[in-house]
């Protein structure tokens, strides 16, 4: 078992989504069309709420991600 003690990572809500998005996609070089800024925002925080729901899952430290198949 670690002793790694994460802090957890506080929800997206709209405003913070739509600040991010805003001052991200010019410093990634992304044109984004002002009228497409509050769908880019909606996708945004959908996904980091299935994120969300996928980190607080608990799981073993001992489990494995995933099989590992060898030939």
């Amino acid at each position: 078992m670690s002793d790694l003690q994460l802090e957890p990572l506080a929800a997206l809500d709209e405003t913070s989504a739509r600040t991010l998005t805003r001052l991200m996609a010019p410093m990634l070089g992304i044109p984004l069309d002002p009228d497409w800024i509050e769908t880019v925002v909606r996708n945004l925080t959908a996904n980091a709420q299935v994120a969300r729901l996928v980190l607080d899952f608990p799981l073993a430290d001992e489990l494995e991600p995933a099989a590992v198949f060898r030939l």
